[in-house]
């Protein structure tokens, strides 16, 4: 997956938090898994194809920010938008966090309240049912501002994200946010076939 930034602290925090929240949904009783942070959504595909390449009998997958609006299958967007090879690639394979993680995160408003605390502004953060509507800036100016006044202080991505993750419901963050539900309807499904 793409995230935590260039340092191994980074990745590793990042890796922790995405990992428990899959694992509030899919089980790793049956069949293992694990989350590779990668940085860059660059060295993240780089990542991912090497592993097809390397590791072919393992159900790899690919989960990047989509960066904008997705009005296309993941593979054709990330084709025409970032110019990345992927036919050959199985479409179940492509996940996208529309349109930043951020946006997961900020799905679940009761808990980023209860990690900011006293001086959040919960109404700053966007209402909308499909938070996939809302653009990357909206999202990131939207969760600055609604933790600019905490103790915490304002959010920041490797500070914050996955202590966040953590904390998050996926139950909630599924309703709204179609592409995360996407990527767990595929996990359970690959991993309970497995």
């Amino acid at each position: 997956m793409e995230g935590g930034g260039d340092s191994k602290e980074g990745k590793a925090r990042l890796r922790q938090g995405m990992s428990e929240f899959i694992r509030k949904v899919v089980s790793q009783k049956k069949a293992g898994w694990k989350v590779v942070t990668c940085g860059s959504r660059n060295d993240a595909h780089d990542a991912f194809q090497n592993a097809n390449r390397t590791s072919p009998e393992t159900f790899n997958v690919l989960l990047v920010d989509s960066e904008e609006p997705v009005t296309q299958p993941p593979r054709t967007h990330l084709t025409q938008r970032d110019r990345w090879k992927l036919m050959g690639v199985s479409e179940e394979s492509i996940h996208l966090m529309i349109q930043v993680m951020e946006a997961w995160i900020v799905a679940d408003t009761d808990a980023v309240a209860a990690y900011y605390q006293q001086g959040f502004l919960r109404n700053a953060l966007p209402r909308a049912r499909n938070l996939e509507s809302v653009g990357k800036k909206q999202i990131y100016d939207a969760l600055e501002h609604a933790t600019a006044q905490t103790q915490k202080e304002q959010y920041r991505k490797i500070r914050d994200a996955a202590a966040l993750l953590e904390r998050i419901d996926p139950v909630i963050v599924r309703r709204r946010c179609p592409s995360c539900d996407r990527l767990f309807v595929t996990l359970t499904r690959m991993i309970d076939a497995a």
